[in-house]
């Protein structure tokens, strides 16, 4: 089979150089990138010109950024197949992929570090470590009598990968985890309910977590009255998405003393120096950095080159966005 000529080629924008692919290319057997692709390392987004061969980008690799930005040179991209995200989520940029092009998500990527971060966020929350912290910063010992997380009921809101990541790191901490999905479900780990049934799970769970995709059915998913039902003294811990809580709502909450939260997202986002949120009480906040950690760019890297041998060889590409076809 003879090589393509450079004509031939497709063109593949990447946010990083393709030598940084080599490891997960010898990882999965092969000995560079597939015959027919070519590749340009660029990150649009801190252009202010997009380059003229954007008009023959036929997959598109964005930055890993979680805003509308990495969308706007779409319209540009008149031959373009497919576009392969690097974040989990893809309601960024959903709706904004043109018809008959392919979009696929990182899901696979976020695992570990998010769900090491949620862990972190309910392990410091619980055991008081931001107070310990300014505490120290005051040259102050005080000691505190503090929740565990054992013996805690976990509601995890969202049975997807991360999810799944996050309900093992779970186990070794003997607590009880109540699976919420979109819809109940029996799988080989038992049962899982369905979103339609937290109003009745909310009040016996010690710890709420919300890891579920931000869609319309989502949106505001966490109100008022949700973060009412839920037990005096529980955790609320968002590492989905900031628009699945009613910020106005858990502000209202977390000033009550009821409940105290965690969040990774926010909304909006990034948060205002001046927004009530900051002062809140009871609340920690990490700056939506689920993601970011060394153990992602393996993972990406491993993800991109699997894609790009089935684009190559034009097979059905995984973590596909259903409906964006």
């Amino acid at each position: 089979m003879s090589t393509p000529s450079p004509a031939a080629e497709r063109l593949v924008w990447l946010p990083f150089d393709v030598a940084d692919l080599d490891a997960a290319f010898a990882a999965q057997g092969d000995d560079g990138p597939p015959a027919g692709l070519r590749f340009e390392t660029v990150d649009p987004t801190a252009l202010e010109t997009l380059p003229a061969s954007v008009a023959d980008v036929a997959l598109y690799v964005p930055p890993y950024r979680m805003d509308p930005v990495i969308a706007e040179p779409l319209p540009a991209m008149t031959s373009l197949q497919a576009v392969q995200l690097l974040s989990a989520g893809a309601d960024h940029v959903r709706g904004r992929v043109p018809a008959g092009v392919d979009l696929c998500t990182g899901r696979g990527i976020h695992d570990s570090s998010t769900a090491e971060l949620a862990l972190t966020l309910v392990l410091a929350s619980l055991r008081g470590v931001p107070g310990f912290v300014r505490a120290q910063d005051r040259g102050a010992w005080e000691p505190q009598w503090r929740p565990a997380l054992a013996d805690r009921r976990v509601l995890l809101v969202g049975a997807g990968a991360i999810g799944s990541a996050i309900e093992a790191r779970l186990a070794p901490f003997e607590v009880e985890v109540v699976r919420v999905a979109r819809t109940a479900r029996d799988d080989e780990r038992g049962h899982v309910h369905g979103v339609d049934e937290l109003p009745t799970l909310v009040p016996d769970a010690d710890v709420v977590v919300l890891i579920l995709p931000l869609t319309e059915r989502s949106r505001g998913l966490v109100d008022a009255e949700l973060l009412a039902a839920m037990r005096p003294g529980a955790l609320l811990v968002n590492l989905a998405r900031g628009p699945v809580v009613d910020t106005d709502a858990l502000v209202a909450a977390l000033h009550e003393g009821r409940i105290s939260a965690a969040i990774d997202v926010v909304d909006p986002e990034p948060l205002p120096p001046e927004h009530p949120l900051w002062r809140a009480p009871n609340l920690l906040v990490s700056p939506h950095v689920g993601g970011a950690s060394s153990a992602m760019w393996p993972r990406a890297h491993r993800l991109v080159a699997a894609q790009l041998r089935r684009f190559a060889a034009g097979e059905p590409l995984a973590n596909r966005v259903a409906g964006d076809s």
